[in-house]
């Protein structure tokens, strides 16, 4: 029995010991499961109201409102990028006269059942406000060559002004969501959803899941318009456009459980504030009516928007044509909820570096100082463009998404965020070779132009230019794009 006990108290301190020598010590990152991807924006000048509809043959298929309001467009490709390039189809053109028009709006593309359907608002030469929405079905497996018919109006609750329709199923269930006056209303659109019987009808009543009540929903017109809806974890999530079309144009969002019954108003919550706005800094203005599409490899959120590049619009901003398609990536928080951060600059979409120690710490720059750290809010200080190399020759050099011309530089060795002043020194210290991850190939490490053999690594979370020589040092110097 004393041997016995001995061999426990030996065994309880191993163990123990084997717990303190723990304590602090990084545990290995996994490759992530939605690596980085990267887009060049814009992806369609001239294109509001974007839909990107990614389908089982391996296409990516646009549409978008064109600046005439005459038609409908349709393009593919099998990237979204080569969608910038892809040939462009008119599958339909307005009525010369009557119903469907004027005002060709907001098209969106669907496969249901074996069919590709088309959804769309439109008003009528006799009155270009009486805005509907209506459907078209398409017979063959190339939409883009495809034999279309009209199936009419879809009918709600009143004969008023109605637009943006979208449909997207939970749970097996199909439904409708769109935008519409309630002449019980002072304003211009509130949001409704509908179960639906076929693709061109709803059935039961609607329910009105949201109104324009709170200031930034209001700002020149009282607007919730353009629902889209993305699912994750358990949860379905509502984006939808708000005030007028200008720059305080802006997606707020509504959250519903996705067991719950989502013909009841009950079920959602919205937000408070907007999730996606203006930003001066990246010189984006406006962004909103947007949809959701999913990466390449079908491992990343992608949100799919328009907006314009200058904030000042003369004359009324639906005869602005310079609203245009582009696309970046949805990151997700630990809560489980939607992180769209800012619209990012044009050109290049930036991406995020988590630690290949600690799997949910990633590069920012706090105060200037870069580092690592979790739960970065907001996003954008976590996210960086991968661009030429201000010193050139193979390098590249981190430029901030928030802060458009400040980039990543050592001083001092260690790093910190700094506008571009254009000198040899400040490009030569900004700039890396991109290198396989010392720790991990399937991650990245940055070499030092101008200092070889130091590499930027993280210690004590805060990040410096050092040489490594060891594996924990190897691995505070590997880190993975998201």
């Amino acid at each position: 029995m004393r041997r016995n006990a001995v061999r426990l108290i030996l065994a309880g301190l191993v163990a123990l010991a084997a717990v303190l020598a723990g304590v602090g010590a990084p545990a290995q990152a996994a490759v992530p499961d939605s690596p980085a991807v990267t887009y060049t924006n814009p992806i369609a000048e001239q294109r509001a109201d974007p839909h990107i509809y990614k389908h089982t043959d391996g296409y990516y298929y646009f549409t978008a409102t064109v600046p005439a309001y005459d038609r409908i467009v349709l393009r593919r490709a099998t990237t979204i990028q080569g969608l910038s390039t892809a040939q462009e189809v008119t599958i339909w053109t307005k009525h010369s006269s009557g119903v469907m028009g004027a005002h060709i709006w907001a098209p969106e593309i669907h496969f249901i059942d074996g069919k590709w359907y088309v959804y769309f608002a439109a008003g009528s030469t006799s009155d270009v406000w009486a805005i509907r929405m209506y459907v078209l079905e398409g017979t063959g497996a190339n939409p883009l060559t495809a034999t279309w018919a009209e199936k009419g109006q879809i009918k709600t609750t009143w004969e008023s002004f109605s637009l943006d329709s979208t449909t997207f199923v939970v749970n097996g269930v199909r439904y409708l969501a769109w935008a519409q006056r309630n002449p019980s209303e002072d304003n211009n659109t509130s949001l409704f959803i509908a179960r639906m019987t076929n693709p061109w009808t709803i059935s039961g009543t609607a329910a009105e899941i949201s109104q324009p009540t709170l200031s930034w929903e209001t700002v020149g017109y009282k607007v919730n318009e353009g629902p889209a809806l993305i699912q994750h974890g358990g949860k379905v999530f509502m984006t939808y456009s708000a005030s007028a079309t200008d720059a305080n144009y802006c997606l707020g969002m509504l959250t519903a459980s996705a067991t719950a019954d989502l013909t009841d108003p009950a079920s959602w919550t919205k937000g408070t504030q907007p999730v996606f706005t203006s930003n001066a800094s990246t010189s984006q203005y406006g962004p909103g009516h947007n949809s959701f599409t999913v990466s390449e490899d079908g491992k990343s959120d992608i949100l799919v928007y328009h907006d314009r590049s200058y904030k000042d619009i003369t004359g009324d901003p639906l005869n602005d044509p310079n609203r245009r398609t582009r696309v970046q990536k949805v990151y997700w928080k630990a809560d489980g909820t939607p992180d769209f951060g800012i619209p990012v600059a044009d050109g290049v979409t930036p991406q995020r570096f988590s630690s290949y120690n600690y799997a949910d710490r990633f590069i920012r720059h706090w105060e200037y100082r870069a580092r690592i750290e979790a739960n970065v809010s907001p996003l954008a200080d976590s996210q960086f463009r991968v661009v030429t190399g201000l010193a050139g020759t193979g390098t590249v050099s981190l430029e901030s998404a928030g802060f458009p011309g400040y980039y990543l530089r050592h001083k001092n060795f260690e790093v910190w965020l700094e506008k571009n002043d254009g000198t040899s020194a400040f490009a030569s210290d900004a700039s890396f070779y991109r290198r396989a991850g010392l720790a991990d190939s399937a991650g990245v490490s940055y070499e030092s132009y101008n200092y070889a053999g130091r590499y930027v690594r993280h210690y004590n979370y805060v990040l410096y230019v050092q040489t490594p020589s060891t594996a924990t040092d190897k691995g505070d110097a590997t880190f993975y794009a998201q």
